[in-house]
This record gives structure tokens, C-alpha cells and sequence, in this order.
């Protein structure tokens, strides 16, 4: 949990989890405070990573501080600000309960805190690497535990999942986008370093906006355990335009013009359906690990700019695809024009025939 007025972007699970103060990598604000209580399981300790504190130097910090408590055993971590840092990016606590108390007075200067937690069950954060492999030898094989709450945090991106990222993009953030963890839960990403391309070209994936990214000296490839594409044996819908234009002339926007690489238009439901849908019966139960939609074509600007999901494996009794929060049923972003396609990943994913 967080309080106080002066939290910025805040993600918190039992195992891992991301935190920042207000405005930050901005000047952090006058007079303000803030209190996160970190939880991990029982029998779990927490293990904090400095990603950034930049707070006003003063005498014991009296201007703005950052200080870390175990509640139970009364030890403490810090103050820290400008003039006294911690000593290590990664603290090792012996503790499942910590609390992260922010402070600030009168101030001129400072972009404030980002830090990140995991529990000792996951000890490698994005800020440490362990090294798997290097087979071939100009090819870098590694793993990282990214922390939930990576998408929000400030930096950039350049690149996509099928080329892969320019390696100054921010890592957990890139496998956010990759579609390789979700965001609210985080979790363990293999990825290797690779040679650098000329350019990287700019995708909307996972609800993040990469950008067009030049020549860099090395890439990064994140490792997915699937990723064919699946053959739809029969398209069905709720309803399907069938459009006359001026001069009479006929165009059916039938449910088979949904697969993607369909030259010309799509389909379509007919003007003003309520509630329309698409189903795709994949022929047996398959294990379905994303989705790539785009609009109808570059002549007709049409395309769906968010969809829920859900599935069956029978076509009779549907599940709503809730997500790896489990609570509501999930709402994806879809496009936001007729011509790029945009990615989302089922994480968990679907185990399904079809697909609506």
C-alpha cells in the first residue's frame, strides 16, 4: 500500500513490484511525503534495487530523505539523499515487511526516487544480469527478473518483437512490449544480445508506443516459448455488412476477410450491430498466446480501437480472458488507424478451439 501526497507511479503485488515519488524524473515537489508498506509472502525476504536517488544534499538529510524501516526488527536503511547515497544499487533485507518513507521540505533541485523490489524467490532484477549461454559467441544469452510496474516508468523504447530493440531501450519496459511478461505481474525474461541493425522501426504493442530508433551496435531479442501463427479453420460472426455503393455495385464484408494478410477490404459487422463479434474456430483445442488485429485497408479507414475476448472449447459455453489479474474482464487496445497492425499478448494464454 502507498500514502501521502507525494507518490508518483506505483505498482505493488506481493512479489515484486515498482515505485517513484511525484513528477519523477521532474523536480520532485515541496513539502510532501509518501509511505509505502512492501509485503512479501511469509517465509520470503525483500530485496530493494535503486534505479535512481537523486534527492537535495543537505546535513543527515534534513531537506528530503529516503528512509527504509523493517517494522519488526526496528532496523534501518538510510536516510539517504545527494550527500549519502546507498553505498549499493541492490539492498538484501532479511525482512517480508518493509517500509519506504519519503520526505521532502524546501528544495531547488532533484528528480526524486525510482526503485523496485522482488523477493528473494526471484533475486535477479533488471538491474543485475545472470548470463545463461553464448552460442554462437557474438550472441549474448541472459536472463532478468523484471518487476511489476515497468510500463509507466520514464524512458523509451525503440524496435518491436519481431526485429527486436535498440539495446539503449529501457529492458523490462521493451518486454512490456515484447509481450513476454505482463506488466501487473512482471516475472523472469531470457533474451539475448545480438547485432545491432540499421533501423528500428516503431510498433503499438501491450498498450506502449515504441519509437523509430536508429543504428545502434547491438540489439536485444527477447525468447518467447510460442510464436507461430495459428491456421483459423472456419470464420463466423455476429453479422456482416453487405455494402451497394453509388453506382450499385456490390461488396460483402463477410467473416472470412478477417485473416489478416486479406488484400483489399475486411470484414466488417453490419452499420450500427450492437455488441458485434468475430469468432474463429481454430479446428482443436489450441494454445493461443496473442493477437495482432489491424483496420480494413488504406481505400476504406476503418478499424476497431478496443475488443474484449473470451473463449470456449466446446462453441457453446464462453470464458471471458480476464488476464493475469483475474478480476474483470480485460479490454484491450486496439488500433488507432486503418494501417498499422498492434500486438497484445495473452498472458496467462488461452487454451481454446475458439476464439471470439
Amino acid at each position: 500500500v502507498s500514502a501521502g501526497n507525494g507518490c508518483g507511479h506505483t505498482l505493488l503485488t506481493p512479489h515484486s513490484g515498482t515505485l517513484s515519488s511525484k513528477n519523477y524524473p521532474g523536480t520532485y515537489p515541496n513539502h510532501t511525503m509518501c509511505c509505502w508498506q512492501l509485503q512479501a509472502p511469509p517465509g520470503t525476504s525483500l530485496l530493494l534495487a535503486f534505479g535512481d536517488v537523486d534527492l537535495e544534499p543537505s546535513e543527515h538529510c534534513a531537506l528530503s530523505s529516503l528512509l527504509l524501516t523493517d517494522p519488526h526488527t526496528g532496523t534501518a536503511y538510510g536516510p539517504y539523499c545527494r550527500n549519502s547515497n546507498p553505498s549499493a544499487t541492490l539492498l538484501v533485507t532479511n525482512s517480508s515487511t518493509v517500509t519506504v518513507l519519503f520526505n521532502s521540505t524546501s528544495h531547488h533541485s532533484g528528480r526524486g526516487l525510482l526503485l523496485s523490489y522482488a523477493t528473494s524467490q526471484h533475486p535477479g532484477t533488471h538491474y543485475t544480469q545472470e548470463y545463461v549461454s553464448s552460442d554462437p559467441p557474438l550472441t549474448m544469452c541472459f536472463s532478468v527478473y523484471c518487476p511489476a510496474g515497468c510500463k509507466d516508468i520514464h524512458g523509451d523504447i525503440w524496435g518491436n518483437p519481431s526485429q527486436g530493440y535498440r539495446d539503449t531501450s529501457v529492458l523490462c519496459k521493451a518486454a512490456v512490449h515484447a509481450g513476454v511478461i505482463a506488466d501487473e505481474l512482471g516475472g523472469q525474461v531470457t533474451l539475448s544480445r545480438e547485432k545491432g541493425i540499421t533501423l528500428y522501426e516503431s510498433a503499438f504493442a501491450n498498450g506502449l508506443r515504441s519509437k523509430r530508433g536508429s543504428l545502434s551496435e547491438k540489439r536485444l531479442i527477447f525468447h518467447k516459448a510460442c510464436d507461430d501463427v495459428l491456421e483459423v479453420v472456419t470464420f463466423n460472426a455476429s453479422s456482416w455488412w453487405h455494402e451497394v455503393g453509388v453506382l450499385g455495385q456490390d461488396r460483402a464484408w463477410m467473416a472470412e476477410r478477417a485473416a489478416l494478410s486479406t488484400t483489399g477490404h475486411s470484414w466488417a459487422a453490419e452499420p450500427g450491430a450492437e455488441a458485434a463479434w468475430l469468432e474463429l474456430d481454430l479446428g482443436t483445442r489450441r494454445n493461443v498466446t496473442g493477437i495482432i488485429t489491424k483496420g480494413s485497408s488504406e481505400q476504406h479507414d476503418y478499424y476497431v480501437t478496443s475488443y474484449h475476448v473470451s473463449s470456449s472449447r466446446d462453441g457453446k459455453n464462453w470464458r471471458p480472458y480476464r488476464g493475469s489479474s483475474g478480476q474483470e474482464e480485460k479490454v484491450f487496445e486496439g488500433n488507432a488507424d486503418s494501417q498499422g497492425e498492434v500486438s497484445n499478448a495473452f498472458i496467462p494464454p488461452i487454451i481454446a478451439r475458439y476464439v471470439r
